[in-house]
């Protein structure tokens, strides 16, 4: 008599490049909902979890961190290789983190400052997304990410379909959470009209104006934003600061920081 064969579950590797984990234990904060996901997949690879390693290939591969090294960007390229599927999670794998302010600056002069012997230290001059270097197929904002949005994209692609993780920006949120708009009622300087939805509108909820974790939104009207947070009183400088946090390297913010600066140039010439 033969043995029914026993399907194979589907495999996960996540892999880790420059960030602080944040995302990763995010993963691991999912607790019993972790314990489902862990019945119907094999976790072949995720040192923050165990010291289990198989091999690839996988199908799914959930990234964190930027690249900013030579040695991460040849590594990346192997990860993908071995890889059905890739994900970045994190504001690190999706616009190069708060480590892509060395972007805007000088990087060797950065190592001089901070190293009695810059020479030995490798390095490269941005710090680039997953995206910049291999194909994703798909990108989770957050700094860090939640765990019911990172649950939503693991359930996807395990069952073959697009991850259900809407576009819009914190003040729909906010709407739905019935928060009173901080701009509106206090001249709070605010992200949430160019920042993409996630977090639940955390900081509004609070009082707080939006820091931009999740990155811009669909489509950001950011010379708009760029003007209202003036028209609050945010001098150029507090403006460029607002924008480079988590998500400086994501192309709109980046881009609009940008302008700003060179259009002070041009005021100077």
């Amino acid at each position: 008599m033969n043995t029914p064969e026993v399907p194979r579950k589907p495999s996960i590797a996540v892999w880790k490049f420059a960030s602080c984990d944040g995302c990763q234990l995010t993963l691991l904060d999912c607790e019993d909902d972790l314990l489902a996901v862990a019945g119907e997949v094999e976790l072949a690879y995720f040192l923050e979890a165990g010291r289990a390693s198989v091999g690839g290939p996988y199908d799914l591969s959930i990234v964190e961190g930027s690249i900013t090294t030579a040695g991460d960007a040849a590594r990346i390229r192997e990860v993908r290789a071995m890889s059905k599927r890739l994900v970045t999670i994190g504001a690190c794998a999706t616009a190069g983190g708060i480590q892509a302010l060395r972007n805007f600056g000088d990087v060797k002069e950065f190592l001089a400052i901070v190293y009695a012997q810059p020479q030995f230290i490798s390095t490269l001059t941005d710090s680039t997304p997953i995206a910049a270097h291999v194909p994703v197929d798909f990108e989770l904002r957050g700094c860090p990410i939640t765990k019911t949005q990172l649950l939503e994209v693991i359930g996807a692609f395990l069952h073959g379909r697009r991850p259900n993780v809407s576009p819009h920006s914190v003040c729909v949120e906010c709407k739905r959470a019935g928060n009173v708009c901080v701009t509106v009622a206090h001249g709070t300087p605010c992200l949430g009209p160019v920042t993409q939805a996630g977090c639940g509108a955390l900081c509004p909820s609070y009082n707080r104006g939006c820091y931009g974790c999740f990155g811009p939104m669909e489509n950001p009207n950011l010379p708009s934003m760029v003007q209202t947070l003036r028209y609050q009183g945010v001098d150029d400088g507090g403006v460029i600061r607002m924008l480079r946090t988590f998500n400086a390297g994501a192309p709109p913010f980046r881009d609009a920081s940008e302008a700003i600066e060179a259009e002070a140039r041009g005021s100077e010439a």
